[in-house]
Order: structure tokens, then sequence, then C-alpha cells
């Protein structure tokens, strides 16, 4: 038998092993694997995208709760229970503003009116179990009606200035209305609870909050708060806010 010199034995092993297990002959195991015969192109079409909350699945009928919010040793405001509020409520105290819904900026994160909007507030509320009134009232105020001026800009969809820390940071971005809606929603009931969350984490600054040190509306000013923290520095933050609640809760 004749020998085969040793620089054509590997190639030879090589072209033998791709057609015994019809893998790439020239590809090493340290490289991806990405191409074959049929291959076609990836869909990426569903990327940056997030669906309804689980529960909406099996029934897509808002619940509005008939619970009294105050019912508590202080008679404040506590942002962890049902919403109280309709999203006709919502829609109303905001048409009140006379402000012009931002629909071609909002429409692009899949909020075309403010119908849409608050009902996303409501179902991503809903879904954590936290007041979505609260939610409203605090996007309201964060963004003046929706029409920003401050360091966030309406396509971050940041409705709750989430990072921005003063000095024109501008804080987190994310790619569309509900996912900044629920963004915000998580960061309340970090503040509000020590519950797990029902839907994964889409806030990035979860993990910096200390849990259940602001379960009243009033405690999420610092300056209010008696842990010392909290979500905004301004002073009568959470007073602020329950004018707001205030408002809306007599739509």
């Amino acid at each position: 038998m004749k020998k085969v010199p040793g620089k054509y034995f590997w190639l030879l092993m090589t072209m033998t092993g791709a057609l015994m297990f019809r893998a790439p002959a020239f590809v090493s195991a340290g490289q991806d694997q990405t191409l074959s015969d049929n291959s076609q192109e990836p869909d990426h079409s569903g990327e940056g995208q997030i669906s309804k909350p689980e529960y909406l699945e099996e029934s897509s009928d808002t619940v509005i709760s008939n619970e009294d919010p105050t019912d508590n040793t202080y008679g404040y405001y506590t942002i962890m229970g049902g919403t109280t509020v309709t999203a006709d409520a919502m829609c109303s105290l905001y048409n009140e503003q006379g402000i012009p819904y931002p629909e071609e900026a909002l429409g692009a994160g899949g909020a075309p009116d403010i119908e849409t909007f608050c009902n996303i507030i409501i179902e991503e509320a809903n879904a954590e179990n936290v007041r979505g009134e609260v939610v409203f009232a605090q996007s309201m105020l964060e963004t003046g009606w929706l029409s920003y001026g401050g360091d966030s800009e309406i396509t971050q969809f940041n409705f709750a200035g989430l990072g921005t820390t003063g000095n024109g940071v501008k804080g987190n971005s994310f790619p569309d209305v509900r996912t900044g809606l629920r963004a915000q929603v998580q960061h309340l009931k970090a503040y509000a609870s020590s519950e797990a969350l029902n839907q994964e984490c889409v806030d990035e600054r979860f993990d910096y909050v200390t849990r259940e040190t602001a379960p009243y509306v009033e405690w999420l000013g610092i300056q209010e708060n008696p842990y010392g923290g909290g979500w905004a520095a301004g002073k009568d933050y959470g007073s602020k806010l329950r004018k707001i609640l205030s408002s809306v809760s007599e739509m």
C-alpha cells in the first residue's frame, strides 16, 4: 500500500469527516457555524418589540378596582393595588389640559392616541398590581402632559425621568411606549413593594432601589421620605402627584 505524504493525510481525513458527518470541511471548533446549503436570511422583524402582559392573553377586559387607596393608618395614597380610575377618566383629564397629543412621536412607539396610551398604562400597571392612576399621574407630571421640555426627549419613550440625574443627562431610552411604561411600573414596584416582578425586568435601574421604602405616593419625594430615599429630589413631589390623582378621580 502506497504511503500518503503527511501534508496530504490531514486534508484527506478532513474531507472524509465532512462527507461522513455532513459538516463544513474547513470550519474549526472555535468558529460560529452559521451557514448551510439550505440557509435563509434570519428574520429580525420582531426584534425590539414587546408584547402585552400574559394575563391579557386569556381576557382583554380591563379590571377597575373599587378599593380605597387611602385606607391605611396614615391616609396616604398606596402605590400597590388595583387601578381605581378608568382609561376614559385619564383621557378626559388629559384633554382638559388643551395640549395636543404627540401622535406622530408616540404613534411611532405604538400609541397613536391618548386612548391607546392610557390603556397601555392600565394593562402594564395591573400586570404588576401597581395602581394605574399613579403611573398616569407620574407620567403627566414628569413630562408636562407629554410635552416634555426637560432632559429626556419624547423619542426615548421614557415617561418618568428614569436615569435623568441632572446636568443634561438624558436618562434611559426604550424601544417603544409599552416598554417605557413597563419600566416605570417596575420601578414603582421596586419602591413600593418587596414582591418579585411578574414579568421580565426591563427597568435597568430596578436593582438600584432599596425595596419597599416608598409604599405611598407621598413618600416618593426624597425630601418627604422617612428613609431618606425616593424617586425625585424636588420638594413636595408626592403632593404634586396627589393633586393630579385627585383630579383624575373626580372625572
